[in-house]
């Protein structure tokens, strides 16, 4: 049995520039830990895979094609692949957020 500390994972260098573990990488699936502090946000992007959004902790607003919404903690958000999406923190909190790409990605993610 393998078991993560997710909160003392090691952080991972990523574009956005924020604080973001991968805690899950097989040949089938990748999960991201991503905590995004107050007025965070990452740049839109295209994934070329589905991902989907569990909210944990605080109230991002997470904006999928030309939708945007404001979505509270033990909310999932589905994102299809192929299409334009972003996070926000917009709040003066902590947002978590628990980041699944199914399957793995074999293509490079689109900056907008």
């Amino acid at each position: 049995m393998k078991i993560i500390d997710v909160k003392n994972a090691q952080k991972m260098k990523n574009p956005f520039k924020i604080d973001a573990a991968q805690i899950y990488n097989t040949d089938h699936a990748v999960a991201v830990h991503m905590t995004l502090k107050a007025g965070e946000k990452l740049k839109p992007h295209i994934t070329p895979v589905d991902v989907f959004f569990y909210v944990l902790e605080g109230e991002p607003s997470i904006e999928i094609g030309e939708e945007k919404v404001k979505v509270p903690a033990d909310h999932l958000v589905d994102s299809p692949a192929k299409i334009p999406h972003c996070i926000y923190n917009e709040s003066d909190k902590v947002a978590r957020i628990l980041v699944v790409k199914i399957p793995k990605p074999t293509e490079e993610t689109k900056f907008l």
